[in-house]
This record gives structure tokens, C-alpha cells and sequence, in this order.
């Protein structure tokens, strides 16, 4: 490796480990926050209900079951769960192993043993994440090209810019908030716990939040965010590429850049797609065949 290329990766290196350590200082001063005021909110609360109950405005409860961000157009959603067999057999785990080599450690992917998680009587991939979190950010584009190989996004999907006060700010991505999804394989459960402003969204069920703590507690005591459960046959718990590559795109140039094998973003987000898809197979048995047996979901399934 010439010098060049080490400083490189030195510097590579450096940023994400910064980008780490600065996430998980300002998740932990988040919580410490939130429950030393856990006693001041619930006066608020109570104060609020007495005195406000009469003030609230009709526009006010319609606006709450809104879904946050802006919808995309149908142009840039095909893009998106579209991305041909080909483009993604051609990336293969495109640039996700080397990220992996300068900022992580482990598996893209881990395998796990536990009681299968279903749903509705199909495997269930679990979703934790926020609004917020550009790791997240960087993991739904993903997410949406896997799934869109093995069932429909029913709901239009929207588009939305991660905090502008986190590392890699305001990277453009997708929200999951009240998306749905059928396939007739596997059930999505996407839960998007904090929105924009780190404020409570979604919420977990007893069952969700023990398998978040089991499989995703951090050294810190925290468990963090993205989660993802693939069918308790194997678990994503960070993200496996730079979320640096979607700085400063618009959502139509992400979906376009999908589709250009070469491009970095494909390089990135389909590589992670390809490693997601494997994780799917491996919790659907193997099904469809045609998405399952193609060569760089094989390639990567063995390696799990």
C-alpha cells in the first residue's frame, strides 16, 4: 500500500472513529437528560392537561397523523425499488468490506441463534431507528432496495434530511414512519422510535425493547440506533457503509444513482442491500429462488 493510500485510510479511520464517539456522547447526555427531567415532565404533563384541555385546536390532533417528510414522486420511488437484478449481482458487497475494515470490527453481519421471530405468521425483519440518526439515514436506502425484491412498499414512501446538529448532518434518506409494506414472505416491522428533534415517535412493545437490549447493548449501558432483526437468524447493528457518500445529494440523485453500478453511491447502498437480502433468505428459507439463488446473494449468504 503506497503512503498516500495509508494516510488515507488513517484518515478514514480517524473521521468515523470521531463520528462514534461523538454519537454515543450526545446519546448519553440525551438520556441523562431525559431522565433526570422525567419528574419535571410528568408535572407538565399533568399542569398541561389541566389547564390546556380546553385550548386544544381541531388542526392540532389531524396534524399528529400526518407522516413526517416530503412524499416522493413516482419517478424517483421506481428508482428505488426498482434496482435490476443485474446492477445488483454486478455490485456485489460493493464497498462495504473495505468501510468495514477502517472504522468497524466484526461481521457486516452477525448470525445469531434464537426462537424464530415472526409475525403474522411469516418471518419478521424488526426495524429501531429514528428520525434523526444518519447512521439510519444511511440504512433505510438500503433497506428499501432489499425489501423491494421480496415485496411492496403499499404506502408512498417520503423523504427526509437526518439532524443537521449530528455528524454527517442532514443527509438525505427515507422515513419509515407509518410506511407499509406486504410480501408474502416475510413481515416488515419498521419502528421509527424518535423523530427529527429526538423527540418519542413510535414506540416499543416489551418483546421489541428485550430483544433491542439483548442483541444491541453497548459497553456504555445504551443500546443504540440502527437495530435491525432479521428473523432472530441474524442482526445489523451499525451501519456498513459511510453515510458520507449522500452528503449534499437531493433523494432524485440517490435513486438515480442506484441504478449506475459504478457510482459510489451503488457501490454503497447496494452493497448493503446485498448484504440484507442474504440476511432475508437466510430467515425466509431461501424464498423467492429467484432472488435467493442469484450469485452475489449466494456469495454473501455463506458468509454470514
Amino acid at each position: 500500500m503506497s503512503k498516500a493510500a495509508r494516510l488515507r485510510e488513517k484518515t478514514a479511520r480517524e473521521r468515523i472513529a470521531a463520528q462514534q464517539a461523538a454519537a454515543k456522547r450526545k446519546e448519553s447526555r440525551r438520556r441523562m437528560m431525559l431522565f433526570g427531567g422525567s419528574i419535571l415532565v410528568v408535572i407538565v404533563v399533568v399542569v398541561g392537561i389541566i389547564v390546556g384541555y380546553d385550548l386544544r385546536s381541531p388542526s392540532s390532533a389531524s396534524s399528529a397523523g400526518g407522516v413526517n417528510g416530503t412524499a416522493l414522486p413516482a419517478s424517483t420511488i421506481s428508482k428505488i425499488t426498482g434496482v435490476s437484478a443485474a446492477t445488483l449481482n454486478q455490485v456485489g458487497g460493493g464497498s462495504v468490506l473495505s468501510y468495514q475494515n477502517v472504522g468497524y470490527t466484526g461481521a457486516p453481519v452477525v448470525k445469531i441463534s434464537d426462537k424464530a421471530l415472526t409475525s403474522g405468521g411469516k418471518p419478521e425483519m424488526l426495524y429501531i431507528g429514528a428520525e434523526y440518526c444518519p447512521f439510519c439515514a444511511a440504512m433505510r436506502w438500503s433497506m428499501a432496495v432489499a425489501l423491494s425484491r421480496f415485496g411492496t412498499f403499499t404506502t408512498t414512501l417520503h423523504g427526509i434530511h437526518s439532524s443537521s446538529t449530528d455528524v454527517d448532518p442532514s443527509t438525505p434518506t427515507l422515513t419509515f414512519y407509518k410506511a407499509s409494506y406486504q410480501s408474502q414472505y416475510l413481515t416488515f416491522t419498521p419502528i421509527e422510535n424518535e423523530d427529527l428533534s429526538q423527540k418519542p415517535l413510535q414506540s416499543l412493545t416489551s418483546a421489541q425493547q428485550a430483544l433491542w437490549s439483548k442483541y444491541d447493548t453497548g459497553s456504555n449501558g445504551y443500546t443504540g440506533f440502527p437495530f435491525i432483526d432479521f428473523g432472530n437468524k441474524a442482526v445489523l447493528k451499525a451501519p456498513i457503509y459511510d453515510p458520507a457518500v449522500l452528503k449534499g445529494l437531493t433523494w432524485a440523485q440517490v435513486a438515480a444513482a442506484l441504478n449506475n453500478p459504478s457510482s459510489k453511491v451503488a457501490q454503497a447502498v447496494d452493497g448493503a442491500a446485498n448484504y440484507m437480502t442474504a440476511a432475508i433468505c437466510q430467515m425466509t428459507g431461501n424464498a423467492p429462488a429467484s432472488v435467493c439463488t442469484a450469485s452475489s446473494v449466494k456469495t454473501l449468504e455463506t458468509g454470514l
